[in-house]
């Protein structure tokens, strides 16, 4: 049978599981050691629910892993592309903290509740507000230019300040401060319900606090054939993996998986017999800590 990967999925908001293409699940459970080889060329996942026509090669660095026709179709269908105006369903406006100054404001369908924050890896956050779809897009923007923060954060941002973050009553306090002020602005759309504050901590689900004096790491940059990679399971935030490979911390953007068909590897143990040979083996660059949220 074969195992081809779709993911990283917080769905279930209690705990994230691996994707497979034919909708099987796997539990991640920290604690645990992951090994996993991948296995001839990366495909495209397809667009919309939809496999790609024709099982297209993509690149192994990109995180999308569409060709260029699914990739299209996709984000002719994308609300965060602005090609749905005409949406009926209650999209909610938040504000997500990712790290000291390191604040965006964003929206997401009230429906799918806090899954876009795990997601994005967002530490913490705050809703501000929610209603229809236009109104929400210009809210956003409203909050944007007023709070001076920005509706995209890379992810090489958020893996930089994700080793040294403040405690939980400091960004608390920060997102409160800032939900404050949002909300006592003017020009908000009148079709939009303003929501009283209400932090959010995801702190412990990502386990951010085993991380802590941690160092950045080691992030894969792109999978290859035969290569191999290993480790005890730390960590997940966002769409990140944490691993311990034998001391050395491996961050696996987990979207990197995505259209890889992938193998079991042989155990630690017979690893370990074999002089270390069995570590991970794809390659990596060094993760930078940054201390608050500027570079």
């Amino acid at each position: 049978m074969e195992w081809r990967s779709a993911g990283l999925s917080w769905a279930d908001q209690e705990r994230p599981v691996l994707v497979w293409e034919r909708g099987e699940v796997s539990p991640l459970v920290v604690g645990r050691r992951l090994g996993f080889r991948a296995v001839g060329r990366r495909q495209c996942v397809g667009a919309r629910g939809n496999p790609c026509p024709v099982a297209a090669a993509v690149p192994a660095r990109g995180t999308q892993a569409r060709c260029a026709d699914c990739a299209r179709l996709d984000r002719a269908h994308s609300v965060a592309a602005d090609t749905i105006a005409d949406d009926p369903r209650t999209y909610r406006v938040y504000l997500a903290w990712f790290g000291a100054g390191l604040v965006k404001v964003g929206i997401t369908r009230e429906e799918r509740g806090p899954a876009r924050l795990l997601e994005q890896g967002a530490v913490a956050f705050a809703w501000l507000g929610r209603g229809p779809l236009m109104a929400a897009r210009r809210a956003e923007e409203l909050l944007r230019v007023a709070l001076g923060v920005p509706d995209r954060i890379s992810y090489a941002r958020k893996r930089a300040v994700r080793a040294a973050l403040p405690g939980v009553e400091e960004r608390r306090h920060e997102l409160a401060r800032l939900h404050g002020f949002a909300l006592a602005l003017d020009g908000w759309p009148e079709s939009l319900e303003r929501v009283p504050s209400a932090v959010v901590d995801h702190g412990e689900a990502f386990g951010v606090e085993r991380l802590a004096g941690a160092g950045g790491g080691f992030a894969v940059t792109e999978l290859v054939d035969g290569g191999v990679v290993r480790g005890v399971l730390v960590a997940v935030a966002g769409p990140d993996l944490y691993l311990d490979d034998g001391g050395r911390l491996i961050v696996l953007d987990s979207r990197l998986l995505r259209g890889w068909r992938l193998e079991g590897a042989e155990s630690a143990e017979s690893a370990e017999s074999a002089g270390g040979a069995g570590r991970t083996s794809v390659p990596v660059r060094e993760v930078p800590v940054i201390q608050g949220g500027l570079f």
